[in-house]
């Protein structure tokens, strides 16, 4: 983005999103992509972690994991999950808050497609937030998955894919000298969103 302009006047909150985006991958030197993901359990006790975002458009921001795994169980529970982006050397943060909802098999097929052959066997060797004796275990099961996939083709494991956060709310905070910040939301208001300016 233009540093000269303002971004509390923009009206498409995920056009402004990918221009953040683009100016992270320019700046950050490691996974400008990644965000912190926050869930809740059917407990009511929350949980977070980084993730890396894959894909963003108008129909929400794109993940993948184990759908057996914590993050996927919790998502079951609750679909309801906020993800948040810091880009330190920018002053920027973006806040996202929404329902989550699996991709579509097609959708996780082709990007699972496109990881290196060693992650695709890893999906198999995994069972993501299980106890593990030892990093031998999960050698061998990676030896396993090599053994019964010998070749290039490694089929997606119906336990992983994507998932997708359909925003409720977008919430943009630049940095500004003596903590006098900018920040601004968008509210999804049926097809569209309203903008609010926050207090710092």
């Amino acid at each position: 983005m233009d540093a000269n302009t303002d971004f509390t006047l923009s009206t498409d909150p995920v056009a402004l999103f990918s221009e953040w985006m683009r100016a992270a991958e320019a700046s950050e030197p490691n996974d400008p992509n990644a965000m912190c993901l926050a869930t809740v359990g059917a407990d009511g006790r929350p949980s977070a972690r980084i993730v890396l975002l894959k894909s963003v458009d108008a129909g929400g921001f794109m993940f993948h994991s184990h759908y057996t795994g914590r993050k996927g169980r919790e998502l079951d529970a609750n679909p309801c999950a906020a993800l948040c982006f810091h880009w330190k050397s920018l002053r920027r943060q973006v806040r996202v808050e929404g329902r989550v909802e699996h991709a579509t098999p097609a959708e996780s097929d082709a990007y699972y497609a496109s990881r290196a052959r060693i992650s695709r066997l890893g999906a198999w060797a995994s069972r993501q937030s299980e106890p593990l004796s030892d990093r031998a275990e999960l050698e061998a099961r990676l030896r396993e998955a090599e053994q019964r996939f010998p070749d290039e083709e490694v089929p997606r494991p119906e336990h992983w894919g994507g998932f997708r956060l359909i925003p409720d709310s977008i919430e943009f905070w630049q940095d500004a000298p003596y903590r006098l910040h900018d920040r601004v939301v968008f509210i999804r208001d049926g097809e569209g969103w309203e903008r609010q300016r926050l207090y710092p």
